[in-house]
């Protein structure tokens, strides 16, 4: 804030991995998927449904993205808030036309945030919510799990079209119509805590979780020792967020 001394995002040295304790109970309608990519908003999403007391399971997917480091970041985080994690692998051919997965094309870089959300961006990856969000109800579903986490933002970034409130209201819907849990009127639910808030208010919110974003990562492009570019669209959102909320972001300081 104006006028105040910075402060600093929790190191990782600082923080141990969280025991499961007997406020994760262990029966299956309390228990619920976190969709945990690695980066800053799945981080805080994470750590809300630990706060709400589920019992959390975590699923990453390896889907050929250039920024991979993300996946060590998600057993990072899943590893040091004690919760069950799950990779699971996509085919990489049915992800093309995006630079996230297309080295050949060019990477946005140094974009304010109108011209981010003025169209949907070549990261765009194509239907990669709808596959996902499909995985995860397939996941709680067998398990008899009662929710979905994801922590899809509308605020920051509305270039994507599958991190949109009508998407995921449509998505609900779908879930409600097409699974045996929701015609027999247990419908898995699609929590997305982060939808209505702003970089910075997320920010904030997880430090007041004790989120520890030197775990997490961000960046569209990083180097082969996971730097952030500091240039790409999601950079340029995390460095802002972290300049509004009042805090030094920890992998850059």
């Amino acid at each position: 804030m104006p006028g105040e001394e910075p402060r600093y995002a929790k190191d990782a040295s600082e923080s141990g991995a969280r025991e499961a304790g007997p406020s994760q109970k262990a029966d299956a309608a309390n228990g619920v998927v976190v969709l945990l990519s690695g980066g800053l908003d799945s981080a805080t999403t994470l750590h809300l449904a630990l706060a709400k007391e589920y019992l959390v399971h975590a699923i990453s997917f390896d889907y050929g993205q250039r920024h991979r480091i993300e996946l060590e970041s998600a057993r990072r985080i899943a590893a040091s808030a004690g919760v069950e994690h799950h990779v699971l692998s996509v085919d990489t051919s049915l992800f093309q036309n995006s630079a996230l997965t297309d080295v050949s094309m060019q990477m946005p870089e140094d974009r304010d945030e109108s011209a981010m959300s003025s169209e949907i961006p070549v990261t765009y990856v194509p239907g990669r919510n709808i596959l996902f969000l499909s995985f995860a109800v397939s996941y709680c579903e067998s398990r008899g799990f009662s929710r979905i986490f994801i922590g899809a933002n509308a605020v920051d970034y509305s270039g994507y079209p599958d991190c949109r409130p009508d998407f995921i209201g449509a998505f609900q819907h779908m879930v409600e119509l097409g699974t045996k849990a929701g015609v027999e009127g247990k419908p898995i639910h699609i929590e997305t805590p982060l939808i209505d808030l702003k970089k910075s208010e997320i920010i904030a919110l997880g430090m007041k979780l004790g989120v520890d974003y030197s775990l997490t990562s961000s960046c569209y492009q990083p180097d082969a020792k996971g730097k952030p570019c500091g240039r790409c669209d999601s950079c340029r959102l995390r460095a802002l967020g972290f300049q509004e909320a009042g805090y030094i972001d920890p992998l850059t300081a």
